[in-house]
């Protein structure tokens, strides 16, 4: 198989014949050709087949309301008293109402809510205390705002009430392989879906990680779950993608993922990434100290933004937006 990364680039000098990115301001005039027995060559963009060209540079339909062609950025709202950085502080209605309604004011323009922590060595927790941690959070939110709301969960049940309270997108960290009565669900439901790539489950996943070619791998494991999704009614269109930095990969194996992230346009679908205040920025930038990761957390975003990643997930929205707003005004 041949994959085609766009080697993106943005301006106003933009050349004829240069191809958009997912039908962004940015644009390409080559692409790195991958293949899993043969070294990387580059080769011009009209080189691409009719077919893949067209996945990398249609534009992205809307996803829960929120246009595509322009930054999001989702915030996290933990309902956990266990997650690596903020177990606790947003347990029960008022707390996570209060802190969802602060990143709206901040300029979150999407909520991802999470009742189960997925933070390396986490054990799994009960469809029923999943529930009661964020379907009432979900309600109360939804009650003062029309902000989206996704709803962080591997369960159907989960996902279920979910939307009862108002979610308008299912986030799956397994990728939807973790209970197979998601993927109808989301089906039947017509809703957004999150696909992300994990290696293992959170108890173990980072205990051995290994691939063969880590790019290519995620890359494959997301576009077969992509088709086995819209095989059972799930509309492509509606589909983001998300190559699960930190679950079940080394700090090589994050950092090629992210100098490579243009790679996953080729699966015609929005790009998540999660990097915030992870333990690969707590490493290289020497900061011990998971709440004080936003610098380097806010470096990595604005390099994706630069690849065309749509979604940001993140725990500092406030310092995000500020850095998005002046990384758009320089560009």
């Amino acid at each position: 198989m041949i994959y085609y990364r766009p080697l993106v680039q943005h301006g106003e000098a933009r050349p004829e014949g240069a191809v958009p990115l997912a039908g962004s301001a940015l644009w390409f005039t080559e692409v790195e050709i991958l293949s899993r027995d043969a070294p990387p060559r580059i080769a011009p963009a009209g080189l691409v087949p009719e077919k893949e060209r067209r996945r990398l540079s249609a534009r992205r339909a809307s996803i829960a309301g929120l246009d595509m062609t322009q930054p999001q950025i989702m915030g996290i709202l933990n309902a956990t008293p266990d997650s690596f950085s903020d177990g606790g502080r947003h347990s029960g209605v008022e707390a996570g109402k209060a802190a969802a309604l602060r990143m709206m004011e901040e300029g979150a323009t999407i909520i991802d809510v999470g009742g189960e922590s997925t933070r390396p060595g986490a054990e799994e927790v009960s469809e029923a205390e999943e529930i009661d941690r964020t379907a009432p959070v979900i309600a109360a939110i939804r009650a003062a705002s029309p902000v989206p709301v996704s709803i962080d969960t591997r369960k159907a049940t989960v996902g279920m009430e979910a939307m009862e309270a108002g979610a308008n997108l299912l986030n799956d960290v397994s990728g939807f392989t973790f209970d197979p009565a998601l993927a109808p669900l989301a089906a039947q439901a017509s809703v957004p879906v999150c696909i992300m790539h994990a290696q293992g489950d959170p108890a173990t996943m980072q205990q051995d990680p290994h691939y063969a070619n880590v790019l290519l791998d995620v890359y494959d494991f997301l576009s077969d779950q992509i088709d086995r999704l819209e095989a059972i009614g799930v509309v492509r269109e509606q589909i983001v993608i998300d190559p699960g930095i930190g679950f079940g990969k080394t700090q090589a194996h994050n950092l090629t993922l992210l100098r490579n992230l243009s790679l996953f346009h080729g699966l015609g679908c929005p790009i998540l990434l999660g990097v915030s205040r992870k333990g690969f920025i707590g490493k290289i930038g020497k900061e011990p100290r998971a709440d004080a990761r936003a610098p380097g957390s806010i470096a990595v975003g604005l390099a994706a933004l630069g690849q065309g990643v749509q979604f940001l997930r993140v725990h500092d929205v406030a310092e995000t937006v500020q850095a998005l707003r002046l990384w758009q005004a320089v560009r």
